[in-house]
């Protein structure tokens, strides 16, 4: 069983990685933020590989970046990406999947809790994006959230409804076709 869960898990952890790196370069450009669906994707990462997993998978994603493969928007990437104003928002990924997963992992049961759960990761990803942008372009705050958060709200609202909605009906479906092996809490 133990190597099943091995398998289960890199496989999965690969394939969000991946997922994220397909997505994210191809972007609604509204502003020096772009809309993509990568939060979507974070979202729902806890749900299929239990936090600690959709964090690596996060953190491999940026990695990838960071090497140089072109899987943040417009096809960029390196540590320029990464330093430049927009580099907190992606940086601020691993600590929205990481309050997101938490929260998945100690109320599985509870949609409200989860909800909160990701309304704080995504204020978290906001904070640090925000104050990264805002140094490194030395715009004010409200400036900056008139670019940078104001414009994304409606639509990560609507990402994390649509991924309480379906993270719970893939975690249910996982279990009960044996797949899913990361998190006794998950269905308790």
């Amino acid at each position: 069983m133990e190597r099943k869960s091995n398998l289960y898990n890199l496989t999965v952890t690969a394939v969000i990685s991946a997922l994220l790196a397909v997505i994210a370069p191809y972007s609604l450009p509204i502003g020096p933020v772009g809309i993509t669906l990568c939060t979507l994707i974070l979202y729902l990462a806890p749900y299929l590989l239990g936090w600690q997993h959709a964090t690596l998978a996060t953190f491999v994603y940026i990695m990838l970046g960071l090497i140089g493969l072109p899987v943040f928007t417009n096809f960029e990437g390196g540590l320029g990406k990464l330093a430049g104003p927009t580099g907190g928002y992606i940086l601020g990924y691993i600590p929205l999947v990481l309050i997101a997963g938490l929260f998945i992992h100690f109320f599985p049961r509870q949609r409200v809790l989860q909800l909160l759960g990701m309304v704080l990761a995504t204020a978290v990803l906001y904070t640090f994006g925000t104050a990264w942008f805002c140094v490194l372009t030395g715009k004010g705050l409200l400036p900056a959230l008139s670019v940078c958060v104001i414009p994304f709200l409606p639509g990560d609202l609507a990402k994390i409804c649509f991924a309480l909605a379906l993270g719970p009906i893939l975690l249910k479906r996982l279990c009960q076709a044996g797949l899913y092996p990361n998190t006794p809490r998950a269905h308790a």
